[in-house]
């Protein structure tokens, strides 16, 4: 009889252990899937802020030509992509040296320049933005809008401050992490 539940249990056996594997690739397909559509998704919404950034014009062109490097290191930040928001630091110092009152702004870029980490990146985009922020409200905007958007949670707690073209939330602070943590603050129109 022993001998008996031995060999019937073995095929048994076999099959839960099938298909718990089948159950295990349906699962890591569908992790696979969930993250080719996340990664769409911070693509087509980098592509509209990246298009609305296009349609909105900062009063004084030095600024404006910051900004549009703004705009790019806003979603390397996003994104996490530490090499990219070195590339946008680098444009920002470059265009803030034209702009009257810019050399916050500038010292702030140059630390995103010379740093590949993505946390010391964001801490000096906090100060980038607080001054971004003063400058774009004194120089107005021709056309469009400009939203402050605030995440309390930002930087320990102590919150961050940044301006996007855009009324939803994409959180430069945390990503992927927190995506839609923040609140739009202000219009600058």
């Amino acid at each position: 009889m022993k001998h008996f539940l031995k060999t019937a249990a073995a095929p048994v056996l076999a099959i839960v252990l099938l298909a718990a594997c089948g159950n295990a690739e349906e699962k890591k397909a569908q992790t696979a899937a969930d993250s080719t559509a996340s990664a769409a998704t911070h693509d087509h919404a980098a592509m509209q802020s990246e298009t609305a950034a296009a349609s909105v014009q900062l009063k004084d062109d030095k600024l404006n030509a910051v900004y549009q490097h703004y705009v790019h290191l806003t979603q390397a930040l996003i994104k996490g992509d530490a090499k990219e928001a070195r590339l946008a630091g680098n444009a920002i110092e470059t265009g803030a040296a034209a702009v009257a009152g810019g050399e916050a702004i500038k010292a702030s870029a140059a630390k995103i320049t010379a740093t590949s980490d993505i946390e010391e990146q964001r801490a000096a985009y906090s100060t980038l933005s607080n001054e971004f922020i003063s400058l774009v409200k004194k120089a107005g905007v021709n056309n469009g809008e400009l939203y402050v958007d605030f995440c309390p949670m930002a930087l320990n707690d102590k919150g961050g401050y940044w301006i996007s073209n855009n009324k939803a939330i994409q959180n430069p602070y945390f990503g992927d992490k927190m995506m839609t943590c923040g609140e739009v603050k202000e219009t600058i129109q």
